[in-house]
Formats: C-alpha cells, structure tokens, sequence
C-alpha cells in the first residue's frame, strides 16, 4: 500500500528536533493506523546522513535502545498515537532550517519515507506537571500520587473527589490521569410511554442534573403526555460524518475532481468500508468554493456514534484518492464541514447523527385540568416565540430540549460534548379540528450510542439497563426514548410560562441559596 507524502509528514511533530546533551533528536507520532515496525532504517538531516547502526530510538516507554535492536526478528508494535523518539548521539546541528527525511518499515507496507522541514528549537526545562506512570497510568498508587500533588498545588482537600465505586482501569480510553470522580446528583422521572418503531412501552428516565426543577418539570410533561396516550417518536435519518478537503491548483481542477469522485465511488466505499465491521459508507456530499473541494463522506455507524469510525474509514478512502489522483496539491482529513461538536446550519438540514420526531395530540381537557393553560394559548405564545428565536438567530425555536439531552447524556455514558449538535430543534404546532393542541419537535442531529465511549462504564451502564437499552441494536430505541422526554419538557415548560407559573415553581424547588 503506498501511502502519499501529503498523509506521511502527519507523522512528524513540528518543534521536536532539538540539540540535547546527549545528540540531535527528533520525534514521530503515530497519527495514521496502527502498525507494527521491522526497520529503523535510516535518517538524513541536511546532507548528513545517519544509519540504524548510529542511531537510538525510544518507543514511547522511555527506554532509549539501538535503532538496530528493531528488526523483522524483533519488531516493535507501534500503535496509533503513540509517540518515538530518535536520536543521533555524539551529533549537534547547527541553527536554522533543516532538511529531514526518516526512513522505517512497515510490516505489510513497505518502506516509508517521511520528508518534512524543521527548525532546530532550544531544549525546554521541564514544566510542573501531573503524575503520570508509563508502566500503569490505572493504579491505585499513581492515583493517590496525584491526588496529593492536586492538594499540594491547589491547596484544596480532595475529601469527595477521591470516592468511588469501580475499577479506575475501567475509565482508561475513556480518560487519561484518573484522579477521581465528579459526582452529578441522579433522578429519575415518568414512567413515559413511548409509541415508537423502536422503543414501545413505558420508560422511567435518569436525568444527571444540578438544576433544580428539572426532573419534576419533566415529570409533570411525562403525565401530561401519558394521559394523551404518550410521545410517537420516528427516526428520519441516520448519518454520521467526516469532512476532508481536497485543494487543487485552480477551480476548474476541483470541479473535475467532484467528477472524478462521483465516477470512482464503488472504490472509494470499497477502501473506507474495509477498515470496520458495522461502518457502510452512504453517499459522498461534494462542495465546491475557490480551488477547494470540500467532500462530507456520510455513514451508517451502528450502535455506535461513529466519529472515530468514520475517521478511520474516511481516512483510508482519502489514501486511495490521494494514491490515484495526481492533481490534488494539498488534503487534510477534516475541513470543519462535518461541524463536530458545533450546532450548524448543514447540521440542520442534512443531519448528523439521528434525525428524529417526537410528537403528540394533547388533549383540551388535559392542559386545562393538569397544565391549567389552553390550547390557543400555547399556540399562540409558540407563535410569538417563533419571532423571538428568529431575533435572536437561534438554532432552536423550542424551549430547552438540551436540558433532556445533556441531563440523560451525563446519566448514559454519551459524548456530553454532542449536545452542541443536539442543541438544535424544530418546534411545530397547531390547533386540530377538535380544539386539541398538536405538538411535534424535530432534532435533527442527535448523536447517542448503545455501544462505545462511556457506555460501558459502570454506572452508565446501570442507567442504559434502566431504560432496555443494553445489547446490539438498541441504538435507535435510545434515540426515540431522548426525543419523547425532550417533547415532554417542551410541554412542560410552555405551559409554566404561559400560565405563570415558571417564576413561582424555580423559587419553590430550585433555589440552593
């Protein structure tokens, strides 16, 4: 497989080529795949040239060895975003810009070269930093040393931090320095009664909040719903993205490339859908401004949410592009097109993770009996809010749907930062023939997993149970259930404040004073 230039120099990091006591040195990152390495082969800086035999090479565990102790016999794994370090002892570089190529192999790849331009940078002194332990980054021992160095630096007791209930090894690729836990009070609301394609029944939801009010307002929408046969929730789309860009010397290139891509698709989802077992590559949105071609590869991604799967096979389909189209000049792997973690505008129309609606008739006697409000007036207040969201350039023209979202997202192990997507919504209403209130909100990027992440942290996964939501294929359930609860705080919260009653009910349940 012959990867090109423009991905290899990812490779190098910028600013680490420095003169130290003990030789010139440099550093590697991996930043592309998982890899297993045969050969430290060779390194030129300038018009020096130095062989394995004089280098040393540090593989991420801070043992500096012969460059010549890696060999096919003995490889060397070296997985992604690990880092190494080679050094030429007894060896100084003068000041200024130098030429770098790195030669190693590559078990089932080959050779690869790796050419980039750097400076030489003076050695830094070492900074105050947090413990950390190269050998177990997990154990209760590098745990309790930082702890102490926490309370040393700041000067604060850690009498609360410090206490929980699970394995710390567990969080590892879910965080790195464990030292502790953030303790989120924990509710729990409804039941609600869900009618969707997916989930079906009745449901109590964890919501993981500090405001107060919230899991009693969202109760008082669940009855509401409930009496009026509860939330019919439907999945509309199912995408997750990644954006790349392509740059090219003129318009007119990239506009053939936008061609070159539509006739190649078959290799393109070929390459990409290689790299995962669940992954399948939907369609490619191409965009087109300056010398720039802006591609928004769009995938199904299963149980899980799906960003570093679509990477991963985006990436892949990126080489293939790269290796059999000679006028592209520069790429990289994301152009902030698939707006990850922002609310954007072709978010909301061309969906990034699960498009879903929840909606519901309430009943006239209902609202009036529970909500003490009437349908016209709901109606009404929704309309004048609309011009309000339209003001403000809002990307929602509901209430506070991310109160749901972000409350349930802490409680089941979500990526809590996918509440910016998620943020935004779609509220409509109107008044049926039988002066009943129809109400429907649209989110048209939620992003949540049943698998991956922290789902499988211990009480994340309590939460998940809760709701029906462990196992393969509880995905979309998950989705319905987050968007029922959202339509049921829309309701909730309209009606406080269309009755008055928003002011008094935050003075009764969510002063902390």
């Amino acid at each position: 497989m012959k990867i090109p230039q423009l991905l290899l120099r990812q490779m190098y990091t910028f600013g680490s080529l420095i003169n130290d006591p003990d030789g010139c040195r440099l550093s590697l990152k991996n930043r592309l795949s998982d890899v297993t390495l045969i050969r430290i082969a060779r390194l030129r800086l300038n018009d020096l040239e130095i062989m394995a035999k004089d280098l040393q090479v540090d593989l991420g565990d801070g043992h500096w060895r012969p460059a010549t102790e890696v060999t096919p016999e003995r490889p060397e794994e070296f997985p992604l975003r690990r880092v190494a370090h080679l050094r030429a002892p007894g060896r100084t570089l003068p000041d200024g810009t130098v030429d770098i190529e790195i030669g190693i192999e590559v078990k089932g790849v080959g050779v690869l070269t790796v050419k980039v331009k750097d400076h030489v940078a003076a050695p830094l002194a070492r900074p105050k930093s947090v413990p950390y332990s190269k050998e177990n980054n997990y154990s209760r021992e590098v745990i309790a040393q930082r702890q102490r160095w926490v309370e040393e630096f700041s000067g604060t007791k850690l009498d609360h931090v410090d206490k929980h209930s699970f394995d710390p090894a567990v969080t590892k690729g879910n965080i790195e320095n464990f030292t502790g836990v953030a303790q989120i009070p924990l509710g729990f609301a409804g039941p609600l009664k869900i009618r969707g394609e997916h989930a079906n029944g009745e449901f109590i939801i964890p919501l993981a909040t500090t405001e107060g009010t919230l899991v009693a307002s969202y109760n008082r929408g669940m009855k509401v719903l409930n009496l009026c046969g509860g939330a019919v929730c439907t999945i509309q789309g199912d995408h997750m993205q990644r954006a790349p860009v392509f740059v090219f010397d003129t318009a007119r290139e990239a506009r053939a490339f936008r061609d070159w891509v539509d006739a190649h698709m078959d290799d393109i989802r070929r390459e990409a859908e290689a790299t995962t077992r669940v992954g399948k590559l939907q369609y490619i949105d191409t965009y087109l401004a300056s010398k720039f071609a802006f591609l928004r590869f769009n995938f199904f991604t299963g149980d899980a949410a799906g960003q570093n799967m679509v990477g991963r096979a985006t990436y892949a389909a990126s080489c293939w592009i790269l290796e059999h189209n000679k006028t592209i000049r520069r790429f990289y792997l994301e152009s902030n097109l698939a707006t990850d973690k922002k609310a954007s505008q072709v978010n909301l129309m061309r969906t990034r993770g699960k498009r879903v609606t929840a909606e519901c008739v309430i009943k006239r006697d209902v609202l009036l009996e529970v909500m003490r409000v009437e349908p016209e007036s709901l109606h009404y207040h929704w309309g004048v809010a609309n011009i309000g969201a339209i003001l403000s350039g809002a990307n929602n023209n509901g209430l506070h749907s991310p109160n749901a979202i972000t409350a349930m997202f802490i409680a089941t192990g979500q990526d809590v930062a996918n509440v910016a997507e998620g943020s935004a919504g779609i509220v409509y209403t109107e008044i049926t023939p039988d002066k009943d209130l129809y109400l429907s909100i649209t989110i048209p990027s939620l992003i949540v997993a049943t698998h991956g992440g922290g789902t499988h942290l211990p009480t994340q996964q309590e939460c998940l149970g809760v709701l029906g939501c462990i196992g393969k294929g509880k995905v979309n359930k998950l989705a319905e259930i987050v968007a029922g609860v959202v339509l049921a705080g829309e309701i909730s919260l309209a009606a406080a404040i269309s009755s008055l009653e928003w002011v008094s009910s935050h003075e009764e349940y969510g002063r902390n004073r």
